[in-house]
């Protein structure tokens, strides 16, 4: 009886060896056939049989992440501007703009989501149409940009940095700012704001910065 299951063993063997060796040369002449074809890439087996499974390169994500900050200098009789708020105090941005650290960030945080160039290509400092602009100018495009990629706001944090003045009572406006620009829902934005402890320009006063972080969700 050996020898006939040493027999019958080895025929097994023969009949899956010739098995997937039909299966290889079916692989082979179907890439040589589409690499025949015009302008076809040059591709090796593996590539070629993956082809079909392959992401498209023009599919947008379901959800993008973008980071923005701003800083500015604070001196005597200049206006501040945070958040589209006007805050009476004693010293101001010193911007080409409105230089709102907040809307500034938004801007940019969208904008790095978007891929695009940030806020300083869009709006350079050297364009005299934009001295003493208001910052919703920027916020309207970030929203227009967004829209036209098919996005609309996931979240956005902001974390405002500044030693004075105190904006604890001026938080909900900005955020309501926010909201109104991006056309979004009071549950999707945040804004805090905390103090730099004394510790350098920030912490002395002399200037007061922000960063913000948002995602962006693919409309249906």
């Amino acid at each position: 009886h050996k020898p006939v299951v040493a027999l019958k063993t080895m025929a097994r063997g023969l009949l899956v060896l010739a098995l997937l060796v039909s299966l290889l040369a079916g692989e082979v002449v179907c890439l040589a056939a589409f690499q025949r074809m015009p302008h076809a890439p040059r591709l090796g087996l593996r590539s070629a049989l993956h082809m079909s499974t392959a992401p498209s390169a023009e599919t947008e994500p379901l959800l993008r992440i973008g980071h923005g900050y701003d800083i500015h200098r604070l001196a005597p009789g200049l206006p501040l501007v945070i958040g589209g708020v006007d805050i009476d105090y004693e010293l101001g941005t010193e911007a080409h703009s409105d230089g709102d650290v907040v809307f500034h960030s938004v801007v940019d945080a969208i904008f790095g989501a978007l891929g695009l160039p940030d806020i300083g290509q869009f709006f350079p400092d050297t364009d005299p149409r934009w001295k003493g602009a208001s910052s919703d100018v920027f916020m309207e495009e970030a929203y227009n940009q967004m829209v036209a990629r098919g996005y609309h706001i996931g979240n956005v944090d902001v974390t405002l940095i500044l030693q004075k003045p105190k904006v604890m009572d001026i938080k909900p406006k900005m955020k309501d700012n926010i909201v109104r620009l991006l056309r979004t829902s009071e549950s999707r934005v945040n804004v805090k704001a905390r103090t730099h402890e004394k510790v350098d320009s920030v912490g002395e006063c002399r200037a007061l910065e922000c960063h913000v972080v948002l995602t962006l969700e693919k409309q249906n």
